[in-house]
């Protein structure tokens, strides 16, 4: 990953562990949990002094979320290939409470026969929760893969009032 495009920082609790997120000079650019795969490391960057726009934003949004009350996104700033970001921009038509499968997503973005390229770039989202690759499951509604971990995948979708 690149950590160039990373220009700040600001460690966030939440019920389900720590986050590190991380901004770009135009929006939130990374959200991690501690240990989780893809994580890119210590950051070498500067830590928040807590009154960053965008990290603050950040963080309302995530208290928000975890209390289950509705949000305001951040402004975005993943990076990655153009295929990566056409991914994550349509994990976000996917509701709180609803689930998506990979094949479907896939067919969604017409490319029905990329589902594992697609996989794999959802499991590159370097913004959790707010870009919900949570919310993909497996075609028979399993919980598969999440760079976070499963059981965070789970409360996750339990929070929201998945079925999944």
């Amino acid at each position: 990953m690149n950590t160039q495009h990373h220009i700040l920082q600001r460690r966030i609790a939440t019920p389900l562990g720590p986050l590190t997120a991380a901004r770009s000079a135009t929006g939130l650019s990374g959200l991690w949990f501690d240990g989780q795969k893809h994580h890119p490391g210590a950051l070498d960057v500067p830590e928040d002094d807590g009154r960053d726009p965008v990290l603050s934003a950040t963080e309302a949004a995530l208290k928000a979320y975890f209390a289950g009350r509705d949000f305001t996104l951040p402004p975005l700033d993943p990076a990655g290939t153009a295929f990566q970001r056409e991914v994550w921009q349509a994990l976000l038509a996917i509701a709180p409470g609803a689930s998506d499968t990979y094949g479907h997503l896939a067919g969604r973005l017409g490319r029905a026969q990329a589902a594992r390229a697609l996989g794999a770039a959802v499991g590159r989202n370097p913004i959790s929760i707010l870009i919900p690759c949570h919310r993909v499951v497996g075609a028979d509604g399993s919980l598969t893969g999440y760079a976070g971990g499963l059981e965070r995948k789970k409360a996750l979708l339990s929070l929201e009032g998945c079925a999944a």
